[in-house]
């Protein structure tokens, strides 16, 4: 008879009981964000990589969605290996997503036409093993396709991102209902960094933390991300409580 001890089905068994009695979880890698003040407010210390984790813009218009996208690719930019990006329009602006430290021989894209067979992608692309980061552009996320998604992010250890694209305002309420995602963000643009000189400076956004297993919901003020995918916290400027009435105008 096979040694137990060494049967890798009935150690996962006993993982998965001792988790439902209480007993620790495993500890699991994690992707710091290298800000302290945002560390602080994820298990961890930072994005759990072999998860699920949600991306949406502000509100419905371009330009939000443009920083989540961004956002999106710091974070992918900042993990090792491959990333897959799967998407049903051909609208990814990738001047843009190389500046935020994803450059383009680490990225194989995939395109559709419905958003089932992003799903089926992403499913595919995170239970492969062999990437880094899968990101899907999706703009429903139901509790079943999410509970697949984190399932098999967990499986082998790869970053799954879903960005939330809205095509119409009334749809970003739907951002409020349950998923399995580890954690949920929103990023909305704020006016730039004043510059001393005339000039465009650093891009801002209010990045919201809006769910986060085991964790409490946070906001912060930050920098885009530099061409390495690095974020920065900036001073809190008085554009926040606009930025939250304008959303909560759209999502109600």
């Amino acid at each position: 008879m096979a040694n137990p001890a060494l049967n890798p089905v009935l150690a996962e068994l006993r993982e998965r009981i001792g988790q439902l009695e209480g007993g620790a979880a495993p500890a699991r890698s994690v992707l710091p964000f290298a800000v302290p003040e945002i560390d602080r407010a994820l298990p961890g210390g930072g994005l759990t990589i072999g998860a699920l984790h949600e991306v949406a813009g502000g509100g419905g218009g371009t330009v939000d969605g443009a920083a989540a996208a961004l956002f999106s690719a710091g974070v992918a930019a900042r993990t090792k290996g491959k990333v897959l990006w799967c998407m049903t329009r051909p609208d990814l602006f990738f001047p843009a997503i190389s500046q935020a430290g994803l450059h383009p021989d680490r990225v194989v894209f995939c395109e559709s036409d419905r958003e089932e067979e992003v799903l089926s992608s992403m499913e595919e692309g995170l239970s492969f093993g062999g990437l880094s980061c899968v990101v899907g552009e999706l703009v429903r996320l139901s509790m079943t396709a999410s509970r697949r998604l984190q399932l098999a992010a967990e499986k082998t250890g790869t970053m799954a991102i879903v960005l939330r694209r809205w095509r119409r305002q009334n749809e970003a309420s739907d951002y409020g209902q349950p998923t399995a995602s580890t954690t949920r963000w929103r990023i909305s643009n704020l006016p730039s960094e004043r510059l001393p000189v005339a000039g465009v400076g650093r891009a801002r956004w209010l990045a919201e933390l809006m769910r986060v297993k085991a964790g409490e919901c946070a906001e912060f003020e930050i920098g885009a991300p530099d061409d390495k995918g690095r974020i920065c916290l900036l001073p809190t400027s008085g554009d926040r409580a606009d930025q939250t009435a304008r959303w909560r105008s759209l999502a109600g």
